[in-house]
């Protein structure tokens, strides 16, 4: 559809007084993404050229949201909460030279799908003026009704305004629309407030429309696809969704997961094939994991890239700015924090590596500390290729290591380490010999 441009109205000015928090709803997170992401990533993906936000006052933190995803967001207050056509038109400066397709979308609803906006702009571009989003369920009960004539959408009906017959439609309203930009603030125009709760209904817009003879046509997605959130017990149920999914695909793509309920996905979770993933794993954002890597049980990893065959864990933690190259083992109780660790280089064993390079096919003993923070500025370490890190070393920032030193078990180093050269820097040991005994007998006699 690269001869119709679209642009996009997203309705996120409610406060979700149900949250009960501090924050619009529309920031809550899923998979680590906030739900106004959600939705302006998918209609960024849809091919949408222009986002219209409608916000709340004092919101401009959601238009940050929806702008670090699409490079055209403009945010549009809405002082007064008077329905949805209300809400919509808080927009209307963008609707004055509309384009070709405009979707009204929801900031509440992360799960909806590319493939579903793309479906709507494909009605529109079959000549349709004005298209629904619905779905079928087994229990309509308050949701509003799609009542078809024909094939032909006539009205949606909310549920308390519903015949006995019509209250038996399982074709339900999922609040998303499309409109042909020619007709849209016209119809937005013409819509009234006289009913009940003296509201701007948006869905009015489908009987204005039919009583213009305009082409109006209702599309279906899965009931699934359309939740909302609105409480924390729905944003958990959203969550839950969503990774259900997330996991089915990593496998239908070519990962193994062992536990699939047991690992969670961020919304950017890259994974190549025949991955490994073992149990209680968590990807945060910003993670990428080649071919033929394994993560195993019980890791925490976030911003950090896996190249091929490396082994993770387990209980490992990559901080954002590791990078891994290939074939790189990093075992259980280790941490990481902006870290390069070159091909083949293990860091086996209890040991935080901030800050630094580890050179190709080094080993790091266990317990060795990157001291890189004094309390005021972070520094480098750099470690050669080849090198030996001893067991239980401090590194002191900045260090550099050169390639195939080998550093002593205990040692604390504060200067540079010339290459294959030995650095041991442990205070000379003695022993006496009886002292342990000769000790407790003295504490026994002043008992």
């Amino acid at each position: 559809m690269a001869e119709r441009r679209c642009q996009a109205i997203i309705l996120a000015a409610g406060q979700g007084t149900r949250m009960k928090s501090s924050k619009p709803k529309v920031l809550h997170e899923v998979a680590g993404l906030s739900m106004a992401g959600h939705v302006t990533k998918v209609a960024r993906d849809a091919g949408v050229e222009l986002v219209s936000v409608v916000v709340g006052p004092e919101m401009e933190a959601v238009h940050k949201a929806a702008a670090a995803i699409h490079p055209a967001v403009y945010a549009h207050v809405q002082t007064e909460r008077l329905g949805t056509g209300h809400a919509v038109l808080a927009a209307k400066a963008d609707l004055v030279e509309a384009c070709d397709d405009v979707i009204v979308l929801f900031g509440d609803t992360p799960l909806l799908r590319t493939e579903t906006i793309l479906a709507m702009r494909q009605k529109l571009a079959e000549g349709n003026d004005v298209v629904v989003l619905g779905f079928r369920t087994d229990e309509p009960g308050p949701y509003g009704r799609l009542l078809e004539e024909a094939g032909k959408l006539v009205a949606i009906r909310e549920a308390k305004d519903c015949s006995p017959e019509e209250l038996g439609v399982t074709f339900c309203n999922g609040g998303i629309m499309g409109f042909s930009g020619k007709v849209i603030l016209s119809l937005l125009e013409s819509i009234g407030s006289n009913n009940a709760q003296g509201e701007y209904y948006l869905t009015d817009a489908v009987e204005l429309a039919n009583a213009r003879g305009l082409a109006v046509a209702a599309i279906e997605a899965p009931e699934a696809e359309l939740q909302g959130v609105n409480n924390r017990a729905h944003l958990a149920k959203v969550e839950a969704s969503y990774q259900a999914a997330a996991r089915l695909k990593a496998m239908e793509e070519g990962a193994t997961l062992l536990a699939p309920d047991t690992v969670f996905f961020s919304h950017d979770t890259k994974l190549g094939r025949d991955v490994l993933i073992e149990q209680n794993v968590i990807f945060a954002p910003g993670v990428s994991i080649a071919d033929h890597a394994t993560i195993r049980a019980f890791s925490h990893l976030e911003g950090a890239s896996v190249a091929e065959g490396c082994v993770v864990g387990p209980y490992a933690r990559l901080r954002p700015g590791t990078e891994l190259e290939a074939d790189v083992k990093i075992g259980n109780f280790v941490e990481t924090k902006k870290a390069k660790i070159e091909k083949g280089a293990k860091v086996n064993h209890l040991s935080y590596i901030g800050d630094a390079r580890i050179g190709s096919k080094a080993n790091i003993g266990a317990g060795t500390i990157t001291c890189n923070y004094d309390g005021f500025n972070k520094f480098q370490t750099d470690i050669g290729v080849g090198a030996f890190i001893g067991s239980n070393t401090a590194l002191v920032a900045p260090a550099k290591i050169g390639d195939g030193a080998i550093v002593g078990a205990g040692s604390v180093i504060t200067s540079p380490v010339n290459a294959d050269a030995l650095a041991v820097t442990r205070a000379k040991a003695f022993v006496k010999d009886g002292w342990a005994a000769a000790f407790r007998a003295k504490k026994a006699k002043k008992s």
